[in-house]
């Protein structure tokens, strides 16, 4: 995606969803929704639901995802693909890397057309130690 689409993008969010998208793009490491919402009550009052609606825009939009494994928000951090994300997920020190691989999302559509199955949106999680950790 290119950074004028990108602009875009944002330019199509409101305020609390600007904001969440600064909030993610700032942090060191995935954020709950409850963390979100913690730090958007430092400038006033917001409530859960918005927060929810405001994360579930920013995934829509292809600018954030979800963690399952962690239940947890990253901005996206390779805005160009949108069919599949994938993630190496440190278990010390919590460091998450968004990465692209194509031959994983190919098998993938592969094994979806082998067995007749169309998938809308794929996420794989990698969890172990990142390099740091590992030594």
């Amino acid at each position: 995606m290119a950074a004028n689409h990108r602009h875009n993008l944002l330019e199509e969010l409101n305020d609390t969803q600007k904001r969440v998208h600064r909030i993610l793009s700032a942090a060191q490491n995935p954020l709950s929704a409850y963390e979100v919402l913690d730090k958007l009550r430092a400038k006033g009052a917001v409530t859960p639901p918005t927060v929810y609606r405001s994360l579930d825009k920013l995934i829509e939009k292809g600018l954030a995802h979800r963690l399952e494994s962690l239940n947890a928000y990253v901005a996206c951090k390779h805005p160009h693909h949108h069919e599949m994300a994938a993630f190496a997920i440190c278990e010390n020190c919590g460091l998450v890397t968004e990465f692209s691989d194509p031959s994983i999302s190919e098998r993938l559509t592969q094994w979806g057309d082998d067995h007749s199955f169309c998938s809308k949106k794929v996420t794989v999680e990698i969890r172990g130690l990142c390099e740091v950790c590992s030594k």
